[in-house]
This record gives C-alpha cells, sequence and structure tokens, in this order.
C-alpha cells in the first residue's frame, strides 16, 4: 500500500529526537499536542483520561524514536502509539470491570471499583448522558470497527489517512466503518439515526 510519506521537515525534527535535543522534543509536543489529545478523546471521552494518555503517548515517542524509520508520516506513527494507547486502558478497564464481578459474585468485594466521571469537554451539559450511551457502544464494538469508526467519525480522518494508521487498505477502513454503524444502529436504534450521519 502507497503510504503518506515523512517529509524532509518531520525528517530533521526526528534526527534531532534520535540525538536527545530537548528542543526538538519541546516542538514535537507544541506540534502534535492537540492532535493527540483529540485522538485520545475520541477513545477516552474524558478530560483528564485523555490529557493522562497524551503524556503517556509522548513518554512512548521519548521512548521508541530510535526504532522510527520514516517508512510513514511521523504524525501516522504516533497516531499508531495513541491509539494502542488508549485500546490498553480500555481493556485494564474491562479487566478490572470483570475482576469486580466476580469478586463479587464470591463474596471478596472488599474494595469498591474506581468510577471515572464521563465528561467530554467538546459535548455540551445537556447532551452528556446521550454522548455517554453512544461512547458505551462504540467501545463494544470489536477493535478494529472502533477505531475506524472513532477515527473516521469522531476524529474526522480521511480514509487514506485512517488506513494509514490502521496499517490496512482504504477499503478495509470502509468495510469497518459499515460494520461499526451496522452494531451501532443495531444496539442504539432510534438514537443512532437522530444522532450519527451516514
Amino acid at each position: 500500500m502507497g503510504g503518506i510519506r515523512i517529509t524532509l521537515e518531520e525528517k530533521d525534527l526526528v534526527a534531532a529526537l534520535q540525538e536527545g535535543r530537548q528542543t526538538a522534543f519541546k516542538s514535537l509536543v507544541q506540534r502534535y499536542q492537540d492532535r493527540m489529545y483529540h485522538v485520545c478523546l475520541s477513545f477516552l471521552p474524558s478530560k483528564d483520561d485523555a490529557e493522562d494518555l497524551v503524556q503517556e503517548v509522548f513518554i512512548e515517542v521519548f521512548r521508541s524514536i530510535h526504532s522510527f524509520r520514516g517508512e510513514s508520516a511521523l504524525s501516522t506513527w504516533m497516531h499508531r502509539i495513541a491509539v494502542s494507547k488508549a485500546l490498553e486502558v480500555l481493556r485494564y478497564r474491562k479487566r478490572q470491570k470483570r475482576e469486580a464481578f466476580f469478586k463479587g459474585l464470591l463474596g471478596l468485594d472488599t474494595i469498591k471499583e474506581e468510577t471515572k466521571e464521563w465528561n467530554h469537554p467538546g459535548i455540551l451539559m445537556e447532551d452528556q448522558e446521550r454522548g455517554r450511551i453512544l461512547y458505551a457502544a462504540i467501545d463494544k464494538l470489536p477493535d478494529n470497527q472502533k477505531i475506524a469508526f472513532s477515527l473516521r467519525q469522531i476524529q474526522g480522518m480521511s480514509q487514506k489517512e485512517t488506513a494509514e494508521v490502521m496499517g490496512v487498505s482504504e477499503k478495509a477502513v470502509e468495510s469497518y466503518q459499515i460494520r461499526a454503524k451496522q452494531n451501532l444502529r443495531s444496539a442504539l436504534g432510534a438514537y443512532y439515526q437522530q444522532n450519527m450521519k451516514d
């Protein structure tokens, strides 16, 4: 698949990062912080969670920059890290919920599960409950559908950009998107019809 290649400007930035220059890392954060925040927010719809995850993404970028070979755009590589980190958090939370459920059945539920407040900063206060319902349904999608839907519908990426981040063909992205919409329509019924664009 013909990818979006790294630009000369990005090559200079990567070279400086690989040399360990602090100014390069500051420049990277300034350039990509907002973009990474919005990607994280697509998966973890809480301002605090998204901000925490952005920090983890930049730490991982700092640790892994020597392995970056420029076979894709720097932003594409960073999006992959952000998506991977977000999915790790979601899987961890699901494990916690399962463990809490079984501990409750066995009478071992001595510690209450921490409940994160749902507070997506981009959604009006009166729409927060509907947003919570939608994100809960998105969270139940298979990973590929969740990524394709979140990047395309919520983040507003093009099909080509989404394909680059996922490392799949544009046709595969389209297929994941279609199946995600079908599953969400089935799960949410009338709510989906009113709130989601095709």
